[in-house]
């Protein structure tokens, strides 16, 4: 097909020319997501890496002074949100903050960023809830919130540097019924997964990170671990109707992870109960990005 790109050493030549061309991950999110693995490490450690970045400090002022929380009075400072809302949450707000700000404001393969924003939102807060509601072993919230916001993101790096290849494998997609993945390689010649592992090595995350990413539409073998948390909150995102552009192709649960999640999505989704809250914050926080780029 025109547009693919036969010479591997050229494709991988163009890839990683599309990565670094992304711009680079805050230095300040980075560090905290080091302090957070640390277990002698206090809140007010977290709080003063936050404060020192400005940009992530106004977004998240404007946020916690939205109508959406309706405090009884305005916060003024980091210190004070972590008193209403807790550290948790306000660490992972600076990390959704940090990777929209690395979202291009307009992209010429007609990408619909404001859905890919919900779906890879939605995605992080299921994967940590997933993690949190079935006491998956080895899964650190953490890690499934940051590899459920980051797991789609190789789309980005086409959708603004492989512009033209990636509009043709998301009408490929539309057109014939089929996953955007297959698309991609039948145009491309690799896929988002493959990019996005590339780019969070750029930015320097902890390797698991990168072979979840690489691997999330992977069938996990076990129930252990980030891999499955990720797994199923991608498809019940899909399945609830956040799903992010291209063709909608749901996956069922694996037979490996039926004994300790349920039968089917069906029974996942009624554990994890009413997501009203989880779902608002996501579309929020994806509203904010947009009046703040």
């Amino acid at each position: 097909m025109r547009g693919m790109l036969d010479n591997s050493n050229d494709l991988n030549r163009k890839l990683a020319v599309a990565v670094e061309k992304m711009p680079a991950f805050p230095k300040s999110v980075q560090r905290i997501l080091e302090l957070s693995r640390d277990i002698n490490c206090s809140p007010k450690d977290l709080v003063a890496v936050i404060e020192k970045d400005p940009v992530m400090t106004m977004r998240l002022l404007r946020v916690l002074n939205s109508a959406y929380y309706s405090f009884p009075k305005q916060i003024t400072s980091v210190n004070q949100s972590v008193v209403y809302l807790g550290l948790n949450t306000i660490k992972n707000m600076a990390l959704s903050f940090a990777a929209l700000g690395a979202l291009p404001k307009n992209n010429a393969a007609g990408f619909d960023v404001q859905r890919y924003l919900l779906h890879s939102l939605t995605t992080a807060s299921m994967a940590r809830l997933v993690s949190q509601k079935f006491k998956v072993a080895d899964a650190d919230p953490t890690d499934c919130y940051l590899a459920g916001l980051l797991h789609d993101f190789g789309k980005v790096v086409f959708a603004q540097f492989m512009a033209q290849e990636f509009r043709q494998a998301l009408q490929k997609s539309e057109d014939e019924q089929i996953s955007l993945r297959e698309a991609e390689l039948a145009v491309i010649g690799s896929d988002h997964t493959v990019v996005g592992a590339m780019l969070v090595e750029k930015w320097q995350f902890p390797s698991g990170i990168s072979t979840l990413i690489r691997e999330h539409h992977v069938p996990p073998a076990s129930a252990v671990g980030v891999a499955p948390c990720l797994f199923i909150a991608n498809q019940v995102s899909k399945r609830l109707g956040f799903a992010a552009p291209g063709y909608l192709a749901v996956e069922a649960l694996p037979p490996e992870l039926v004994g300790h999640f349920g039968v089917d999505l069906d029974a996942v989704i009624a554990t994890l109960g009413d997501i009203t809250k989880l779902v608002e914050e996501a579309q929020m926080y994806a509203q904010a990005s947009k009046e703040t780029a």
